[in-house]
């Protein structure tokens, strides 16, 4: 038999060190995770997780102020008088949905809501229609004027429609478009018109230029390519828009309080809200005021739950092409 070759003895090994890939050459290295020397890293990823703690408990705390009054207000709307002042966080005994049926039937609620529909309706057409147009013809094409009628859109934003009641309501009396439907259908048009453009004015600039191009060598008018091509592809954006403007002339107040002046049954929900929460404190009705405060707000809340995807979707489409 040959003589065995000691490992000390061959070339660039100690006998402190071992051979290669002994035992005594693995010397432990840093773990991964653990950071540097100084723990840089690990101080990092604890203040991250801090500040994330922090701001998921802010949101909370933000949500349960938001919300609970809200569920508040329905919940009271099913319970009776006694209930709402016995016992106002309890869950009511026994749903009273006579309150509901009262508010809608006597309170008027009923007509009032129907005359919001009609003219929110046709203004949040109107608005979304003209608005998108003057928005594509700004975004999309040069011509002498061309930023002059945008931020004459823009300072609209910035003008307090206060300042326009009184000769608002003179040139309305002088139309005779007092307490009517398409007057008031008007004025939520030219009151949604400048935040309509300067929303989608952004949204269509951010759409892709080769698009309509292709559409126009293509043999399509500027019009079919608005309609046909341009509009669909701005759909978030829209939608995010038309969600805004739902909310704003649903909850406007002051408007149909100036202009609908004369026939009571031309009330927006708004007013006959205000009314009934005047008459039925006088009666002592809170359960019934509960109940038309509960009416009032579904749409709202309806209309966001249903197109919550498509508000958020809309507002970062810019940030995300």
């Amino acid at each position: 038999m040959s003589a065995q070759t000691d490992p000390a003895d061959l070339p660039g090994v100690t006998k402190e060190q071992g051979p290669p890939g002994g035992a005594a050459s693995r010397v432990p290295g840093p773990r991964a995770g653990r950071g540097g020397p100084d723990g840089t890293a690990g101080r990092d990823g604890g203040e991250g997780r801090v500040l994330n703690v922090f701001s998921h408990g802010v949101l909370v705390i933000w949500g349960l102020l938001v919300t609970m009054p809200l569920l508040w207000a329905v919940v009271s709307s099913f319970k009776d008088d006694t209930e709402i002042f016995g016992s106002p966080w309890s869950l009511p005994s026994v749903l009273h949905f006579d309150n509901w049926a009262r508010a809608w039937d006597k309170a008027n609620m009923g007509q009032y809501f129907l005359n919001s529909l009609i003219v929110v309706g046709g203004s949040l057409i109107g608005t979304m229609l003209l608005g998108s147009m003057a928005a594509y013809v700004l975004a999309r094409f040069d011509f002498p004027g061309n930023r002059f009628l945008y931020f004459l859109f823009v300072g609209g934003m910035g003008f307090p429609v206060i300042l326009a009641l009184v000769p608002l309501f003179f040139v309305m009396k002088n139309m005779t478009l007092l307490d009517s439907y398409h007057g008031l259908i008007l004025v939520y048009i030219a009151y949604s018109l400048p935040f309509t453009v300067f929303f989608l004015s952004g949204f269509f600039r951010t759409l892709p230029t080769s698009v309509a191009e292709a559409a126009l060598i293509d043999g399509a008018s500027h019009t079919r390519t608005f309609f046909q091509v341009m509009l669909p592809m701005a759909k978030p954006g829209l939608i995010s828009v038309g969600i805004f403007n739902f909310l704003g002339q649903w909850n406007q107040y002051l408007l149909p309080t100036v202009l609908n002046v004369g026939d009571p049954d031309k009330k927006m929900l708004t007013q006959g809200l205000v009314a009934l929460a005047v008459s039925q404190g006088y009666k002592g009705d809170w359960s019934g005021l509960f109940a038309g405060l509960t009416i009032a707000m579904l749409p709202v809340l309806a209309a966001y739950i249903i197109f919550q995807r498509q508000v958020v979707a809309g507002l970062t489409a810019g940030a995300l092409k």
